[in-house]
């Protein structure tokens, strides 16, 4: 009943003219940041965080995480659009988002996409609303073990629960591993395939490759398929919203497990982009229209981007009970609440009061915004199909250069958007995934980083992976989800040799 009536307390502070009035302005100016690849979240609140200086500690955050819901929005636009992520956690949005769209149902598609975003941000802020302190002593068991045994779980989901073959799955795969290995070791501090190149000291950024992967390769593929659009034009009304939310309810399954599952990877912390892949994974083993995913089912939008959501709502819970940012975004955030001379922990709950409750206040009111602006706006959006593709190319390649030129402001970042944008086009005309490598290639130092912890801790010995109950769960359930066809295949036989 306390933690109720500090919750009151807390939308009396939402309320407030001036913090409704940063809120829908967070709001906008995220869903922009989302839209536009390469510049982020993270990216876009450390940029626009002197605005808020001068705000109250309480209005500032508010407008911060506003923000962050804006981006959350905003990157399944050019995601399900134009097949470019906005975001990294929107690459598993385009997988059945984009197809939807070249078969005219935008319209439908972004709002599946933008309603499982509401739902998944509204399970994680009640989450942390009812269950923070259990969560936060959950949290604090994760060690390098753990760590890395949620990255094998989300890598073995992949290559067992995917839709393509596991070979190419596999090899895809491997090149992001090599891809993630180029720069500095962060155990040794030794250099490695540099080859003498000082930009590469920090190794390839996610978003370059991601930009110039999806979005180059695209533009390529579409210039050799005719210079048009290979969707129609959209055209959105009420009635599509409508309709659209009158078919969502099917999918409450869904729904629900893609928000556990969001909500266990965004504490633990894994992050939202290995939560869209894994749930997407599930969901398609799970559904009964799997084949049909990859080809726009409109429950492919719905996995993703419930668990992104989910995820990178999530990962705000361990920043503010324990001091412990769960993503880039939040760790921007938690800068932000030290320049303001607020500390992160148990004890923000005791004695800045006002300010958590109102800050938690506003996750409720500031996602129900971002809901209402981003349906709001959606014509504008389904439009951009209408735009010839000889006009929309040459902006796109614009956008994009100027995304990953914003990462570092380095013109060696567009060049090497350039080669990962020709690498993207030969690896799509040989049939080979593209998604397994983007995860290889955002995952695969950190999980080095947290297997060779756990080495060094264990010295040398890999039972630390089953040394206790928790990280050999974990462990287990990896195994399982790498070897799931030949475990459905032998179950389904089975089934068949008892029938008959």
């Amino acid at each position: 009943m306390e933690e109720l009536a500090n919750l009151m307390h807390g939308f009396g502070v939402a309320l407030q003219p001036f913090n409704i009035g940063v809120m829908v302005l967070g709001i906008v100016l995220g869903v922009l940041i989302g839209v536009l690849p390469g510049l982020g979240g993270a990216n876009g609140i450390a940029i626009l965080l002197p605005l808020t200086f001068s705000m109250p500690p309480t209005s500032a955050i508010i407008m911060l995480s506003c923000i962050y819901w804006g981006a959350l929005f905003g990157g399944a636009i050019t995601s399900i659009l134009f097949n470019i992520p906005g975001e990294p956690w929107s690459v598993a949005t385009t997988f059945d988002g984009h197809p939807m769209a070249q078969q005219g149902k935008a319209g439908e598609a972004l709002t599946a996409a933008f309603t499982s975003s509401f739902v998944g941000a509204l399970f994680a802020v009640i989450m942390i609303t009812l269950v923070a302190p259990l969560v936060a002593k959950f949290a604090l068991q994760f060690g390098p073990a753990e760590k890395f045994a949620v990255f094998f779980l989300a890598f073995c989901s992949f290559i067992g629960m995917g839709k393509e073959p596991p070979f190419k799955t596999l090899v895809s795969m491997m090149i992001g591993f090599a891809l993630a290995a180029v720069g500095l070791d962060s155990v040794t501090g030794q250099l490695r395939l540099t080859f003498g190149f000082t930009e590469m000291l920090t190794g390839f950024d996610f978003l370059i490759a991601v930009i110039g992967l999806f979005g180059i390769g695209e533009i390529l593929l579409t210039m050799e398929e005719g210079l048009a659009f290979k969707g129609k034009a959209a055209g959105i009304n009420p009635r599509v919203v409508w309709e659209t939310w009158k078919t969502l309810p099917r999918f409450w399954m869904t729904s629900l497990r893609s928000c556990i599952i969001g909500c266990w990877m965004g504490i633990s912390p894994a992050g939202a982009t290995p939560a869209s892949f894994m749930s997407y994974g599930i969901a398609k083993r799970a559904s009964k229209n799997g084949a049909n995913f990859g080809k726009g089912e409109i429950e492919g939008v719905v996995a993703p981007e419930t668990a992104a959501h989910a995820a990178g709502t999530s990962a705000l819970l361990p920043m503010l009970s324990l001091g412990v940012p769960g993503s880039p975004t939040a760790a921007v955030l938690l800068g932000g609440l030290l320049i303001w001379g607020l500390q992160p922990g148990p004890l923000l709950f005791v004695e800045q009061k006002e300010f958590v409750w109102g800050l938690i206040a506003s996750m409720y009111l500031g996602n129900l915004v971002g809901l209402i602006i981003v349906l709001t706006m959606v014509p504008f959006f389904a439009a951009i199909l209408r735009i010839p593709f000889s006009i929309i190319a040459p902006i796109i390649l614009v956008v994009c250069a100027i995304g990953a030129y914003t990462v570092h402001n380095s013109t060696f970042d567009v060049v090497l958007m350039l080669v990962f944008g020709v690498i993207g086009y030969i690896l799509k005309k040989c049939n080979y995934p593209l998604a397994p490598m983007v995860l290889a290639i955002v995952l695969g130092d950190k999980a080095e980083e947290a297997f060779r912890q756990s080495l060094l801790g264990s010295q040398g010995s890999l039972g630390i992976f089953v040394s206790n109950g928790l990280v050999g769960s974990i462990m287990f359930l990896g195994l399982v989800a790498l070897l799931w066809p030949v475990i459905a295949d032998g179950w389904t036989k089975l089934r068949t040799r008892t029938a008959a």
